[in-house]
């Protein structure tokens, strides 16, 4: 599909103020236009430090937007930034919210060539291969809560990929199972956030109001996503590829069921009543991880195109004209209520923005 010459895309940006829910979300010009009007909105208002989590999944978005439209604006801030961070990750080693950031430099490594991009984050995580750090002294395994699925695997295996090292497949197999092994719930096909969310052998533990288990919805979306940077970027031969591939698929089925006639999601996956209103964030890497399978053909059309329809038309109605994505969950760990149409956070524009990617390719 052909891009928009980047000039007159600066024109049209600057015209655009359409209400999403008035024009057609799947016309492939005004997909872009959307996506440099969330990037710019965003980067215009920085609230985290740069190498910290959030940003680490902003600047996922923002080079997904880069590819989408060959934006010079976008490509410089992602400069900027790991100018400023020095391209050094957070300073826990061990710790997955530090190195999230990793993936971005990993991405401009691949375009740029300049080894400095990548050298203190290879370094970083190669501590992880011989020492024990904090996470596992308090919690038993590196990445103990399920947003780190989408924090750190994708960047050990990009950086496999990148370096042909295989050692950093062969940890994040070993990580990645001990967090799938405490978390992941085989019922309900949904990731507890921690294990304070477990429920004991005797029933106890933290419910609902519905008397449901609690599965946030962000959370697992972070899981949802984090699969797909996975499965994009592992070899097809490699031998626990059908485990990710498998997770996904589990994920992805269940999530759909659970999607709203809005086509959003609320912030608790299975009491949706007690959480009224869609949030951006979750919904943004669900429509991003639905519309990647199709695009890349391990999900059925028929059964799933009507579900990434719903999604991003519904993510669209959350979008405000200036570029601003409302309605996202403040940085928390478990369902909240506590937000509403002026509510942001640089992750939800990064969901926006990854999912505005694969709607960009989608054959509707």
């Amino acid at each position: 599909m052909k891009k928009i010459p980047f000039t007159l895309l600066l024109v049209l940006v600057a015209t655009f103020c359409a209400k999403a829910q008035d024009t057609n979300p799947f016309d492939w010009k005004l997909i872009r236009l959307r996506m440099v009007k969330v990037a710019e909105w965003q980067l215009a208002h920085p609230n985290h430090k740069p190498y910290e989590w959030h940003n680490g999944a902003f600047y996922a978005g923002v080079f997904a937007a880069y590819q989408t439209t060959a934006s010079p604006i976008l490509m410089k801030a992602m400069m900027d930034m790991g100018e400023a961070n020095q391209w050094k990750p957070g300073p826990r080693f061990d710790h997955a919210d530090d190195i999230v950031i990793g993936q971005t430099y990993i991405d401009l490594y691949r375009i740029k060539k300049d080894p400095k991009m990548i050298q203190a984050l290879r370094e970083s995580i190669d501590r992880m291969k011989t020492e024990k750090g904090n996470e596992i002294e308090k919690h038993g395994i590196n990445w103990w809560w399920c947003d780190a699925l989408f924090m750190g695997p994708p960047t050990l295996v990009k950086l496999a990929r990148t370096t042909g090292d295989k050692s950093y497949l062969e940890l994040n197999d070993k990580l990645f199972r001990e967090t799938y092994d405490l978390l992941y719930d085989k019922k309900e096909h949904l990731y507890a956030r921690d294990d304070s969310f477990l429920i004991n052998a005797t029933g106890e533990g933290r419910l609902e109001v519905n008397g449901k288990k609690v599965f946030w919805s962000r959370g697992n979306a972070w899981v949802a996503a984090g699969l797909v940077r996975v499965l994009q970027e592992l070899p097809k031969e490699y031998p626990t590829r059908n485990f990710y591939l498998q997770q996904y698929k589990e994920i992805i089925d269940r999530i759909v069921q659970l999607q709203m006639p809005d086509g959003l999601w609320r912030a608790s996956l299975l009491d949706p009543d007690s959480y009224p209103g869609g949030e951006s964030s979750g919904t943004g890497f669900y429509t991003y991880a639905l519309a990647w399978g199709l695009n890349n053909k391990v999900l059925d059309r028929k059964k799933y195109l009507p579900a990434i329809k719903k999604a991003w038309t519904g993510l669209n109605t959350l979008v405000q004209p200036d570029g601003k994505v409302g309605w996202t969950q403040p940085v928390g760990f478990d369902p909240r209520k506590n937000f509403s149409s002026d509510s942001w956070e640089v992750y939800g524009a990064g969901a926006y923005l990854l999912a505005g990617s694969e709607i960009a390719k989608l054959e509707t």
